[in-house]
Parts: C-alpha cells; structure tokens; sequence
C-alpha cells in the first residue's frame, strides 16, 4: 500500500463522520438519535466512492441525513475530508462489505438508496455481485421504509437492462427510466451532481442510464 493511502487510512480514523467495520454496528437504528442528533429522514449512496453525490445531496438538502457507504477507505477520505472541512453536519461515512448492510442499520430506518456507477459485475457467475440482484434487493427491504426508494444511475448498459428486468420480474413499481439521462425530461439538479468516473465516462461520449423504482 502507497504511502498516500496509508495516510489516508490514518486520516479517516481520526475523522467524526466515519464509522469503520465493527464501529458502525453500534449505530444500528440509531443513526439519527446517535450521530446525526435529529430525526430526519436518512438517505445511503452505496458503492459511494469518493462520495460526491453524498456531499453534494446533504448541500442540497439538509433537512436530509446522508450516509456514504464503500469499502475502499482511501476513496471515501475525499467525501469525509469535505465534510470535516465544510462542517456538513447531515454527512457520514460508513467504510463497509455493502453485503452485511442489514447488520448496520435498523429495519424501515432508511428512506432512500442511491447507487452511484457500481462495479457492473458483467461476467454471469458474478450475477450474485451486482447490487441489484434480487438477494441485494431483499437485504435492502429490510432498512428501507415501506415505498422507500432506489437509484441506480450508471454508464453501464448491461447493468441497467439487467435492473430493467429485474424490477419487471418481480412486479416492483417503476417511477423513473431512461437510458440516455442528459438528454431526458427527468433530468434535474440532483441527476446533475457527477461522480469522478462519470465525468471520465461523458468524456468518452458514453450515455448515462437512470432508473428509479421501490421494493413495494
């Protein structure tokens, strides 16, 4: 490991809006009560990265709390950084497997998902992976609220058709879709908000799929 990412490591230890592992579990439907001391509504980015979309929705809402949520703490040092530096008060970051997400938080305690240019996981043995395959879908039954909603926003086509499908199979109310995002109607000031890699992805003229649907 590079000597920048050993300091970032060391960083997030010492950062107030980070929870790391095992530290995270003791917040477990009490997110609100415990670090954001309110009872707003709270909102996960998962596969967060460098967490723009987090910093940026908890600027744009701070009647909302925001959590970002990756494994890779050199990457969620960015979003943590700007928030200690900003003081964003509605802003956390929970450095986890996104696999044992129902272990850190509390049924019906979160209102919404956004999941922000995830690894597709293409190849068909790694189906279990993506983070809209149905196993995923139930563990996030578990934490949302009833009618609480999903994003999945990514450059990937495979991905979105599979999550087109997947939302279709099992009869899941579909709000938004589109695959050709900067030039739809549902475009708005929070689809707006680009993450590192799709910046990278427009420049290579790549277009940008959106769907949003709930669990029930």
């Amino acid at each position: 490991m590079g000597k920048d990412k050993l300091r970032k490591f060391a960083e997030i230890d010492t950062f107030p809006n980070v929870y790391q592992m095992e530290e995270g579990k003791v917040l477990q439907g009490k997110w609100g009560e415990n670090h954001f001391k309110n009872d707003q509504p709270i909102v996960l980015e998962l596969a967060c990265g460098k967490g723009e979309y987090s910093v940026n929705m908890a600027k744009f809402f701070p009647e909302k709390n925001f959590i970002g949520i990756d494994l890779k703490g050199n990457r969620i040092w960015r979003g943590a950084r700007t928030g200690v530096d900003e003081q964003i008060p509605n802003l956390a970051f929970l450095r986890i497997q996104i696999e044992d997400i129902v272990d850190y938080f509390g049924q019906h305690e979160i209102d919404e998902i956004w999941i922000t240019f995830p690894d597709p996981q293409p190849q068909d043995s790694r189906e279990k992976k993506r983070l809209t395959f149905p196993g995923f879908l139930n563990k996030y039954k578990n934490i949302l609220k009833p009618g609480g909603k999903i994003n999945l926003k990514t450059d990937n086509d495979g991905l979105y058709a599979y999550t087109v499908q997947v939302v279709e199979e099992l009869g899941l109310p579909c709000y938004k879709k589109t695959d050709q995002l900067y030039t739809s109607e549902l475009y708005d000031e929070v689809l707006q908000i680009k993450t590192h890699y799709e910046r990278i992805y427009l420049k290579q003229d790549k277009n940008i799929n959106y769907i949003q649907f709930s669990l029930e």
